[in-house]
């Protein structure tokens, strides 16, 4: 499948951030000119202005969205990091929901500092987009991946072979937006969701993928390449 070329908007807060911001700013606004007015020391209001200006600057620095482009000319085979964080899980596990077999997982753990707009890992097309509910176990335990509260998106690729990307609610997350569509079409420069807060996303490959990526490094969404899944026979064109 050839790589799909399309203009990217120069987006630099994320729209999941804008009710958040907006309201943010207008609440902090408010409590600043109630300090102002009703006391007659200013100490509270300064006080006030310094804690409330660095806490909207954490969110805001959260919800950025640096605009990105995979780098390589073509994207057969290649599954790329889905989120910004750090590889914390890569082995080869029993999957038993869908696959029920041997499967290479490669984990991301996201911490609040990073990037939280996911990327689609793989081009080809969404098989299964579904929603499970769960704890909120810290989202680098292994339990998360089964317990947490998670989304799953099943991707079919040219080449025959079937990816699973979740993601997973952390302890601080609460709200997984998933923009994937059953039956659409995916590419890697497209954003799959979003995860507010810290949090997680999975990627479960085909036995005889070949891992680019050691545990502890750190990962760029849609940037870097975290492996390579094995040749396959073509069988759609997306």
């Amino acid at each position: 499948m050839g790589r799909k070329i399309r203009q990217l908007k120069d987006i630099r807060i994320h729209s999941e951030g804008t009710n958040t911001l907006f309201y943010g700013i207008f609440i902090i606004i408010a409590i600043a000119v109630i300090l102002w007015r009703l006391l007659d020391t200013k100490w509270p209001f300064w006080l006030f202005v310094i804690v409330a200006s660095a806490l909207y600057l954490a969110v805001l620095n959260f919800f950025r969205c640096p605009r990105r482009r995979f780098p390589g000319d073509e994207a057969e085979g290649i599954v790329v990091a889905p989120a910004d964080g750090k590889i914390v899980v890569l082995e080869e596990v029993e999957e038993k929901v869908y696959f029920h077999d041997k499967r290479l997982m490669i984990s991301i753990f996201m911490s609040p500092l990073n990037v939280h707009a996911n990327w689609f890992p793989v081009e080809g097309r969404v098989k299964k987009v579904s929603h499970h509910k769960g704890n909120y176990h810290k989202a680098w335990l292994p339990k998360a991946s089964e317990e947490n509260e998670h989304a799953d998106v099943l991707i079919d690729t040219p080449d025959g072979h079937t990816v699973l990307c979740r993601q997973i609610a952390g302890a601080m997350a609460r709200r997984i937006v998933t923009y994937a569509k059953e039956g659409e079409d995916c590419y890697i420069d497209d954003h799959m969701g979003f995860i507010k807060f810290g949090s997680r996303v999975d990627v479960y490959l085909p036995a005889g993928s070949v891992p680019c990526v050691r545990m502890g490094q750190f990962t760029t969404g849609d940037m870097t390449v975290i492996a390579k899944m094995p040749e396959g026979e073509t069988v759609f064109q997306a």
